[in-house]
């Protein structure tokens, strides 16, 4: 990697034990410049459990959302490539390192990690319904957005910091659905995208349930009438973060 590339790790109530082992390994592996927790209405046990680490680790007593809590670590970061790598580690540091290289070697603006790319190794796979479920989203996100990918949400993405600028004022989706929306968002400004095979390997006990499904389905429709213009709303409504001058959601809408 080179000096400048910044990660952010979403975490809402995370395993101590294994978030404190996925962000030493993103420290040793990636080694970023910036390495930031965004650490949502933790357990008072788990503030202290983390300590120590090498990390900034922002605490914030509430649930934001994992889109909201990205972008407000992203805006944190002040680096020229920003990352993110869901906190239950299921993308191991060694695939986040291979996500951010092509932004890093500034060919693409926005590197998508695919647990569904045919070069990808799956070591535990999702229960049955959760696959389901992935495989419906995607099926649906094809149909209604221009990007063509196999895999919108899989938990590591990296993005060039000139193109975050551009986009960053226009997210409006706080939860699950972020992923989608930065995705729609970077091609309808003709940025390049890649997706990038990676090794997965679930990690038990997600905050994503089967019960979330509506959410999420009802989030990524509304993201795609906004990026096709289709819901009257233009530049306005609610923006994900709390910028000068720009209006946060009133609900998180999703979560870590």
């Amino acid at each position: 990697m080179s000096p400048d590339v910044g990660v952010v790790v979403p975490a809402y109530r995370p395993d101590p034990d294994r978030l404190r082992a996925f962000v030493e390994s993103v420290a040793e592996t990636v080694d970023p410049i910036r390495l930031r927790v965004e650490l949502d209405d933790p357990l008072p046990e788990t503030a202290d459990a983390l300590s120590g680490l090498p990390a900034t680790v922002n605490t914030v007593p509430e649930r934001r959302g994992k889109g909201r809590a990205i972008t407000e670590g992203f805006d944190a970061l002040e680096t020229e490539v920003l990352a993110f790598a869901d906190a239950d580690g299921s993308t191991p540091a060694t695939s986040l390192a291979d996500v951010i290289g092509p932004v890093d070697g500034r060919a693409v603006a926005l590197s998508v990690g695919s647990r569904r790319h045919p070069e990808s190794e799956v070591i535990a796979h999702q229960t049955v319904v959760r696959r389901r479920l992935g495989d419906g989203f995607a099926w649906l996100a094809r149909r209604l957005l221009d990007p063509q990918l196999t895999d919108y949400q899989c938990g590591a993405k990296a993005i060039d910091a000139a193109l975050w600028e551009e986009v960053r004022g226009e997210l409006r989706a706080p939860g699950f659905a972020w992923d989608v929306e930065l995705v729609a968002l970077t091609h309808a400004r003709g940025g390049r995208i890649v997706e990038v095979p990676v090794t997965w390997v679930d990690a038990p006990g997600s905050t994503v349930a089967a019960r979330d499904a509506l959410t999420v389905v009802s989030e990524l429709i509304a993201v795609g009438r906004r990026v096709n213009g289709e819901d009257g709303a233009g530049s306005g409504g609610a923006v994900v973060g709390d910028r000068p001058g720009v209006r946060s959601p009133t609900g998180n809408g999703g979560d870590e």
